[in-house]
């Protein structure tokens, strides 16, 4: 089995869209461990603030049926992928861990480039890992939050109920 970490993130419709997708992936892969909820600014435009939280749960399915698995739950919502751009999101669930595997190498961006890079991904992944150690860097996720710099970037516990397992 293969610890599997997801980021999720929505600025259109949120509540909804996050529970939608919170829904989708615990049907098909069973108990989540789910981090604290953060309302966020958006980064790279003006828009709406962001939901966003990880997700984490055991699989043995193969990193691409997980990543098609998440699109279709995207499209779902009713997210049409265009080109990559800094916008709102209907809803984005990226695989931001698949195990201790790095998957850059393969064309994939696993591990996530965006942990070490985006308060609001670093900051609910220390919440609900902080032991666990980063694939690359070696550190733990709890010391790159402790060593996190980016004044920026503003994060707020948000008061959003999330359905427990």
């Amino acid at each position: 089995m293969t610890h599997v970490v997801l980021s999720l993130g929505s600025n259109i419709d949120r509540e909804k869209n996050i529970g939608f997708a919170i829904d989708r992936i615990r049907a098909c892969y069973g108990t989540l461990e789910l981090s604290p909820v953060y309302e966020t600014s958006s980064v790279g435009f003006d828009g709406p603030p962001f939901y966003n939280l990880v997700a984490g749960f055991e699989t043995d399915r193969p990193l691409p049926e997980i990543i098609d698995y998440l699109h279709e739950i995207e499209a779902g919502a009713g997210r049409v992928r265009g080109p990559k751009s800094f916008d709102s999101r209907i809803l984005d669930i990226d695989v931001i861990l698949y195990g201790m595997e790095n998957w850059r190498d393969r064309g994939v961006n696993v591990p996530r480039d965006e942990i070490e890079r985006y308060a609001y991904v670093l900051k609910p992944l220390a919440d609900l890992y902080p032991d666990l150690v980063h694939p690359l860097t070696g550190q733990t996720i709890g010391t790159m939050w402790a060593e996190f710099e980016s004044p920026d970037q503003t994060l707020f516990l948000a008061a959003f109920p999330l359905a427990e397992n």
